[in-house]
Parts: structure tokens; sequence; C-alpha cells
């Protein structure tokens, strides 16, 4: 079997392709794959972003492979470091043997007479690759790499002064002394706040809302202590069942007592900051804890560089950028020498690649989630899609469980095809409950899900693993059948005729 005819195609070489691969090599040895990336290097977002303080906002005892602990000492580990440890994963197991890079997937058709998925690629010198596979795991994460969300600000080309994307960082870009504006109040700009506060003039952050923010220790006390009591692997899975634990808790928490939450973090914000901050104006968000991605300042730096004088925070709106600056509705002007517009991402499915069936195009609108790991009607594919309420890796890892639990029980059934059949009675649902912009502008060209299982996505780890690991292949949606018999020349002229 040639490197273009394989049994699993994997597309992207980021934290999701390099643990499918880890998965398919462990659980399935005897197939054939390969991986297709578009960029030049392994890592997908932890490669894409290198932006100052660039890190996790999720807890590596979680975000970490199941399988490879994380031993890197911080729990929230910087994106250098997050990188290297794909890579060494990917190394180590002889993963990166398996990857084209420059491989930029620009379509995928699945032919039902020959039960095949024939995807094209654009290679780096943009000629046509084409390879052909029993089963497609798409892992190009969830948003544009291309570009980020740019607003339409009035007057943008007015400013003399740098404007600096975070997706397309300029390592050469000098901000020292400088006078620097973060557009945003999302992950981003609470990282980029206290890393270019280090040697800036003065950062400010300027927000149209508050979001929640929380600090946590960057070190995970109970984690070392258990590592210097146990064996690594152990000591590991503890850590991990604790956090998740935790973190369950606390959506749970956040969904039945929602001002509870509220009220304790925003105690926890003014207990940060003290005396003079309008903690109600810049802290206290319009929405309830958990309808978007929560904020992390590892250690409170965030809190402590407010703190300090080194940055301040702005909540208003912007009415028009200036050749110095950004003036603001309220009439303040805000001085600039650099501009970085921290607003968000564009989300896409599968990296952009055009999907189709028999040659006949599908809108992903039209089409519904299974188990939030499959799409209903397509067969022979699977996407990693993680979690938004928890570390996205640990509903990775249970994807690719599931698609080898699948991939060995069709070799042991002799069936070549799986596919889930959407019942005709389901009720839409959109794919994602979340108020965040980048959601909101995407939530209409992206799959939706059912009223019920296995069509709704839960959102809990514990839920998945039970149903996802264990529970039954054949569940009444999930078809297995074998390929259809070949029909030989004779027979196509003579039903031709």
């Amino acid at each position: 079997m040639s490197d273009h005819d394989l049994d699993v195609l994997i597309v992207g070489a980021g934290l999701s392709g390099i643990g499918a691969a880890y998965h398919l090599q462990t659980r399935c040895p005897d197939r054939s794959y390969a991986i297709l990336e578009a960029r030049d290097a392994i890592g997908g977002t932890w490669d894409l972003f290198r932006y100052p303080g660039i890190r996790s906002d999720s807890d590596m005892y979680t975000f970490g492979y199941a399988f490879r602990p994380w031993t890197g000492g911080k729990a929230f580990a910087d994106g250098p470091s997050i990188r290297q440890y794909v890579r060494d994963t990917a190394s180590e197991n002889g993963i990166d043997q398996h990857i084209h890079f420059g491989h930029t997937v620009v379509s995928a058709n699945w032919e039902s007479a020959a039960a095949r998925w024939t995807v094209t690629a654009t290679d780096a010198k943009g000629d046509a690759q084409v390879f052909r596979a029993r089963f497609v795991m798409l892992c190009s994460g969830y948003y544009r790499y291309k570009q980020g969300y740019l607003p339409e600000f009035a007057g943008y080309d007015d400013f003399k002064g740098a404007i600096a994307h975070p997706q397309h960082w300029d390592g050469e870009l000098d901000y020292s002394g400088k006078k620097v504006v973060i557009i945003g109040s999302g992950a981003t700009a609470v990282t980029l706040v206290p890393a270019m506060a280090e040697t800036a003039g003065h950062v400010t952050m300027l927000q149209r809302s508050p979001t929640y923010i929380a600090a946590r220790p960057s070190r995970d006390a109970i984690a070392e202590t258990l590592r210097k009591a146990l064996p690594a692997k152990l000591a590991y899975l503890l850590a991990r069942i604790k956090n998740i634990g935790l973190s369950i808790y606390v959506y749970q928490l956040s969904q039945r007592w929602p001002n509870v939450v509220k009220k304790a973090v925003i105690k926890a914000v003014k207990d940060e900051l003290g005396e003079g901050f309008d903690v109600e104006k810049h802290f206290t968000p319009n929405y309830n804890p958990w309808d978007q991605r929560f904020c992390l300042a590892p250690d409170g730096d965030f809190f402590q560089t407010l703190r300090s004088g080194k940055a301040d925070i702005v909540t208003d709106q912007i009415e028009r950028f200036t050749e110095t600056g950004i003036q603001l509705v309220s009439g303040e002007h805000v001085d600039a020498d650099i501009i970085v517009p921290a607003t968000g991402l564009e989300m896409q499915l599968a990296g952009g690649a055009e999907i189709s069936r028999d040659g006949a195009v599908i809108d992903p609108a039209d089409l519904y989630t299974y188990r939030g790991m499959m799409l209903g009607d397509l067969p022979n594919l699977a996407l990693a899609f993680g979690y938004t309420n928890a570390s996205w890796t640990l509903k990775v890892d249970l994807t690719c469980e599931r698609v080898c639990r699948m991939l060995n029980h069709m070799k042991k059934t002799g069936t070549d095809i799986a596919v889930p059949q959407v019942p005709a009675d389901i009720t839409p649902e959109p794919l994602l409950n979340f108020s965040s912009g980048y959601v909101q502008r995407a939530i209409a060209h992206l799959p939706k899900q059912g009223d019920r299982a296995p069509w709704k996505t839960y959102q809990n780890y514990v839920q998945d693993m039970l149903t996802i690991r264990f529970g039954k292949l054949e569940d009444g949606y999930m078809s297995f059948s074998r390929a259809p018999d070949p029909v030989s020349d004779e027979a196509m002229k003579a039903a031709a005729e």
C-alpha cells in the first residue's frame, strides 16, 4: 500500500493530530496512516501563535495527553513548552515519519462505490496531491489560521504607529518603552498585558465589556506532592482525575448557582486589586459564568500588573482610530505607539476544506454531530473537537479511543463503512451554547447538535468517558456495512446499453 493509499488519513499535525496518530499506532497497529499538515512544522496552534506570553489557560494535567505525563513543572505552560511537548511525543513514537508537511487539504470526497475518501491537498509547490483513505480524521482545529477576526474600525489606515495582530505576531516588533493599546478582553488580551508590560512604557487594555478573570497558582501543589511520593504515571493520573473533578464541579456550580459563583469571582478580583479600582465597571460581566470561557491569570500576574501601574484598563467603545491612537465614544482619547487588536478568532470546519459525498458538496450547517465526534450521514469521518468548559485534549483522547474501537470492530465484523444515521424526528439545537463573539459569528455555518443523545453534546467528561469508552458501538444509530461489490467494466457497459 502506497503512502497515498491508506487505511486512515489524519488532517493536522497539532496536539489533536499527533494524539490521534499515537492512538492508532497503539490500538490499531496493523492500520496504515499518514498525516497531512498545511504548515512546515509540528504543533498546530502552539507553533502558529508566537505573541508575548502565549500559554495554555487549561492546566497541563488535563490538557496534556492521557498517555504521556506532563513533567514540565508549571501547571499552566507557556507556548514553547507545549510545542516541544507535542514535538517530543511525535518523535519519540516515530509519528513524525508519517507527516506530509506543506500539504493543505482543499477537498475531501466520499466515494460510495469504492467506500473510500479521496482527499486532495495542495503541496508546497502548489501542485495537487491526491490521497485515498478508508477513514479520515479531521484534527485541524476549529479556527482559521490565515487570519483572525478584525472588526472594521473607522480610521484604521489613519493610525501612524504599528498595528500588531496576535495571530501573525512579528518577532521583530520592538515595543520597549512604547505606549501599547491592546483591544480585547479575552484570553489573548489577558495574556498579553502582563507579558508586554514588562518592557513597554505603558499598556492599556481597551475592552468593550468585561470578562471573568480568575487568578490561579501557576504550579499545582497537590500534583507536585503526588509526583514526589508516587511513580510518575500514577501521580499524573491522580492529578488529572483531581483536576477533571474540579473543572466539572466549578462548571456545574456555575450552571446551577451562577450568582453565587459570580459574587465569588468578583470578590476575588477586589481582593487582588485592593482599593481604587472600579471593579463594577471593568470586571463585572453582563453574562453568567461559563456562558463564555473564563480567562486565567497564573499567580494573578494580570492583576499584579494593574496594581503596579504598568498597565491600566479602559472599558469603552471605539469611535475611530486616529493618527496617534484611538478616539473613544465617551470622548476620551487613548494615545498609542502600537495597537494590538486581540479581537478574536474566525471559526471554520475542516480547515476550510470542501467536503462532498459522491461529488455533491455538503454544507456543514446541514449536518448534525454524533457524540461530538462524527457527522451524521457522513461515513468513515471523525473530527477532533474538544470541550468548551474543560481541556480540549480530554475530549480528543476519548474521540480517538472511540475511533480505534470502531476500526477494530469493523475489522472483526468484516465491515467497511461506519455511518451515524440521523433520525427523522431530531430537533436541531446550536452546536455551542456559548455567547462568545467568535461562536456567535460562526454558529450559522457550523453543524448542529440534536435534542437528545447521541446527537447532543453534554460537555461532561465523565458522561462522555462512560458512553464513548464503554458504550455499545451499534447503538441503534451507528450503522456498519460492507463496501459494495466491485462492478466489472463489462457489467457497467451492459448497464449503459
